[in-house]
């Protein structure tokens, strides 16, 4: 069941180069970030330790970071970046990222430019649970090949050939 608890951080201010003109690179700009994580809070809460979630203010400091590193076109792939930085807490169960462009060079007025990106940690099964995705998927034992009725390398009428 997913998580309805959630960390916002929210204005997070960054300098950093990105941006597809060389003027973007060349003098860098600020970019506002806005990160909300999925998380249950209900271990931390009960035990008022800071190890049984995630510290925010570590959480903001890497991020700030990510941000300002490696100079990238688009606001888009920093917004995956932190996404992808933030799905990384094993805590984290999903998270949606806004990075802002306030000052991006659009030549009518406007008062804000953004872009917002949802993802989600990819389903995490035990080694054992290898098994048991196969036999839901089919009904059947293990199917190492997609196709109806095959098993292995093999299915029944082709063995009994």
């Amino acid at each position: 069941m997913a998580s309805l608890d959630t960390i916002q951080l929210t204005g997070l201010r960054v300098r950093a180069h990105h941006g597809v003109y060389d003027f973007e690179r060349e003098n860098g700009q600020d970019f506002v970030i806005d990160v909300t994580v999925w998380l249950d809070l209900a271990r931390a809460a009960a035990s008022d330790d800071v190890s049984t979630t995630i510290h925010y203010g570590e959480l903001a400091e890497s991020i700030a970071r990510a941000v300002a590193a490696d100079p990238v076109d688009l606001i888009e792939t920093v917004a995956e970046r932190v996404a992808t930085l933030v799905l990384g807490y094993p805590a984290a169960e999903r998270t949606r990222v806004t990075v802002h462009k306030p000052d991006a060079p659009i030549s009518v007025p406007f008062a804000d430019v953004a872009v917002s990106i949802e993802r989600e940690q990819a389903p995490r099964f035990a080694p054992d649970d290898h098994a048991t995705r196969d036999d839901n998927a089919t009904g059947e034992g293990h199917a190492t090949d997609p196709r109806p009725g095959r098993h292995g390398s093999a299915d029944r009428a082709d063995a009994d050939a």
